[in-house]
């Protein structure tokens, strides 16, 4: 059985993730926002936790994933620097994490992430702009990506025949600058959500 879910934060997909492992459908993968499950629920009930790491060396891998097995927490696999884990010894701990700091590094490996993407996309903003290849008429004026010679002076069929023809070109010609610019907003946005999850973990506001 597959799921498509798309999520911002590890919070919210681990919560979902236990709703279906509580209604006894098993996380067996996941490709991109499509998420496996098995098809037949079951009566098991195991846990689901989520962690962010990202490894040098394959070796430090192999030694991450045995410390965690040890500890009762199947590794099941891994997507984008996120590592998805099962309970399954019933006497393992609840959490992956073993105390309040080791979750806030979890908080903490993603803001630096974040501020990495934000940090790019905002420097790739500021080339375009700098080489002009980017200016301010895309988001202020996006009629200015028609090219049309006198476009915006026909009416009727006449325009709406024209403007359709356009069109696609002038999404070519912008989207590539809105891309970038959300992008960037995206990044920042969860970097900012993602600081004040590590401030309440660690100080609990």
């Amino acid at each position: 059985m597959k799921k498509c879910r798309y999520f911002i934060d590890i919070d919210s997909e681990e919560q979902w993730l236990n709703k279906m492992a509580g209604k006894g459908y098993e996380l067996k993968g996941k490709c991109f926002l499509s998420y496996c499950f098995s098809d037949e629920a079951s009566s098991d009930n195991s846990t689901i936790k989520i962690d962010y790491r990202t490894f040098k060396h394959p070796g430090d891998f192999a030694d991450y994933r045995t410390l965690f097995e040890d500890s009762g927490w199947k590794h099941l696999f891994s997507s984008q620097g996120l590592h998805y884990f099962r309970r399954e010894n019933a006497c393992a701990s609840d959490d992956i994490f073993s105390d309040t700091e080791s979750k806030a590094d979890r908080y903490k490996r993603l803001l630096q992430t974040y501020f990495a993407l934000s940090f790019l996309f905002l420097s790739f903003i500021l080339v375009l702009f700098t080489t002009n290849a980017l200016t301010a008429d895309l988001f202020i004026r996006p009629q200015s990506l028609y090219y049309t010679p006198g476009l915006w002076n026909k009416t009727g069929a006449a325009f709406i025949s024209a403007f359709l023809f356009e069109t696609p070109f002038a999404l070519m010609r912008g989207g590539a600058g809105w891309i970038v610019l959300l992008s960037a907003l995206s990044f920042f946005y969860l970097f900012v959500k993602t600081y004040k999850k590590y401030r309440k973990c660690l100080y609990g506001h």
